[in-house]
């Protein structure tokens, strides 16, 4: 086993972990099912480091495992619409090279909620879910905020660990 494919499970299995303990924090904003996003440092992380391509599979491997372990398969639309647009989105923006990591972080959960909200609204045919987006692109920012510093933080700490 080489040391990449190592590394990628390690990090596959630490989403995962911070999958099941977000499922865990009784964290709620106005609108039920908003979570901080802990799981998206880690694709934060290989976008950084390792590029797109690590980023966006390791994701989509989460999502997948995480919706089979511990949530429902009816929750898989969702995870992935707004899981394949944040990545996407963070990418883009990454290559842009006119944002900071708490930025992208932030873009990125916005896109995370605005996927979500799409898929919502083609799935249930509630044209009523629209009147959430100013509110999830808020809880977007926020937990991208978070997300984003917490991850510039671990990565500081990575690179001065020489890892």
């Amino acid at each position: 086993m080489s040391k990449k494919t190592a590394y990628l499970g390690l990090m596959l299995a630490l989403a995962l972990i911070l999958s099941y303990l977000e499922r865990l924090l009784p964290f709620d904003f106005a609108v039920p099912g908003i979570k901080l996003g802990l799981t998206n440092i880690v694709p934060l992380i290989l976008l950084y480091r390792d590029g797109f391509k690590y980023a966006f599979g390791l994701n989509i491997a989460r999502i997948l495992l995480a919706n089979l372990l511990f949530g429902n398969i009816f929750a898989l639309t969702y995870a992935l619409s707004g899981g394949v647009l944040s990545v996407l989105a963070m990418a883009i923006s990454k290559k842009t090279g006119l944002f900071s990591i708490t930025g992208v972080s932030m873009i990125g959960g916005t896109l995370h909620n605005v996927g979500q909200l799409a898929a919502a609204l083609i799935v249930l045919r509630a044209p009523a879910l629209i009147y959430y987006l100013p509110l999830l692109m808020v809880a977007g920012l926020a937990c991208g905020l978070l997300v984003g510093f917490t991850t510039a933080l671990v990565l500081r700490r990575l690179e001065k660990a020489g890892l």
